[in-house]
């Protein structure tokens, strides 16, 4: 069944993006964040676009057997770690680097029958509060480690909770891990999106990009340098006058203050549009941003075009976010919630377009 919407995925944005990370930390390895489903771009598509990194990081195994099976050779790390002992095996067979936060995990791995060197990235809690060992706890981890006969070969990472909303907060946390990290010659990582662009501090052997790959920025010094990946985009399907003192849409909630021209366009929660979206959320027709009314509903939204009555057809093309104009950051603001969310909530029915 043919539908309108399209989320267009421009893949020399991804490339891009990735030089920009490489030269905001020059002297640094790449591990690029591609969970769940390459941030909603899809893994491998992305996966092949950023190539060129050291390496890649996945939220579980079925992740990084996707990759394997794909051919790549990069290291990919799972972030979590293991979520049970008997993915033990996989880790080894596949060749996986080895998130590990939490004792149990730590037994998991030093009581296993597996040989062979392996990656282990021990996880230090340095204020965020949801995975890693408390900062009294690292030395009594890495001593276990480098007291077993197995080959490790350790990495020392943690992540940062608010380096996109407190400086204070996060040297807090780039002062806890160095008091711990400093001890040890191992390599560290510390650097996400938000910390790579604003603290040059973070920027250890290792650094580990997310969001930012797929075009947003925490940091405004760096909006202009970074390109949008995802287009998100419908057609207006029907054009209507609404007299003054109508209602548009479910619950009667928007009233017309004057006779109204609305555009219908062909998308919705259904498609992973936000129902949330407050009324006069922009959205870009033709290049010009005219205003969400009424509640958006599975399939549909409706927009006031009265101001450009004129010129609109049916058929026009109707961005809802990936424009220089338009990002998924100034929608997902105006939802409420951020673009991680937006991006990673397009539904499996839109289809896919590749620009390259």
């Amino acid at each position: 069944m043919y539908r309108p919407t399209k989320a267009y995925i421009h893949l020399a944005a991804l490339h891009h993006n990735l030089q920009v990370v490489k030269s905001t930390a020059p002297n640094s390895k790449v591990l690029a964040v591609i969970k769940a489903n390459g941030y909603g771009h899809g893994i491998l598509r992305v996966a092949h676009s950023l190539s060129s990194a050291d390496g890649f990081g996945v939220a579980s195994i079925d992740e990084a057997l996707i990759l394997r099976q794909e051919g790549f050779l990069h290291r990919i790390l799972l972030l979590e770690g293991l979520f049970g002992e008997n993915e033990l095996a996989l880790v080894y067979q596949h060749r996986l680097d080895l998130v590990i936060h939490s004792k149990h995990q730590l037994d998991w791995l030093l009581q296993s029958s597996f040989q062979g060197q392996i990656n282990v990235w021990v996880k230090i809690d340095t204020g965020m509060h949801r995975l890693g060992f408390d900062l009294d706890q690292v030395e009594w981890v890495i001593d276990q480690l480098q007291q077993s006969k197995k080959p490790f070969q350790i990495h020392l990472m943690s992540h940062l909770a608010s380096a996109d909303e407190s400086i204070t907060f996060t040297e807090k946390q780039i002062a806890a891990f160095n008091s711990v990290a400093a001890q040890f010659n191992y390599p560290k990582s510390l650097a996400n999106s938000a910390g790579l662009q604003g603290f040059k501090t973070t920027h250890f052997e290792w650094v580990r990009p997310g969001i930012m790959l797929y075009g947003s920025a925490q940091q405004p010094c760096l909006k202009s340098d970074l390109k949008q990946v995802m287009t998100l985009a419908s057609e207006v399907t029907s054009l209507k006058w609404i007299p003054k003192g109508e209602f548009v849409g479910y619950g009667n909630t928007w009233q017309a203050m004057r006779d109204t021209y609305v555009a219908i366009v062909a998308i919705g929660y259904g498609d992973g549009y936000p129902r949330h979206a407050p009324e006069g959320t922009p959205v870009l027709i033709n290049g010009h941003k005219q205003p969400l009314i009424g509640r958006v509903s599975m399939d549909m939204i409706c927009v006031d075009v009265t101001e450009m009555a004129q010129t609109i057809q049916i058929g026009d093309l109707a961005v809802l976010w990936g424009d220089d104009s338009l990002t998924v950051d100034e929608v997902a603001q105006l939802c409420g919630t951020i673009g991680y969310e937006l991006l990673c909530g397009v539904t499996q029915r839109v289809p896919i377009v590749e620009v390259k």
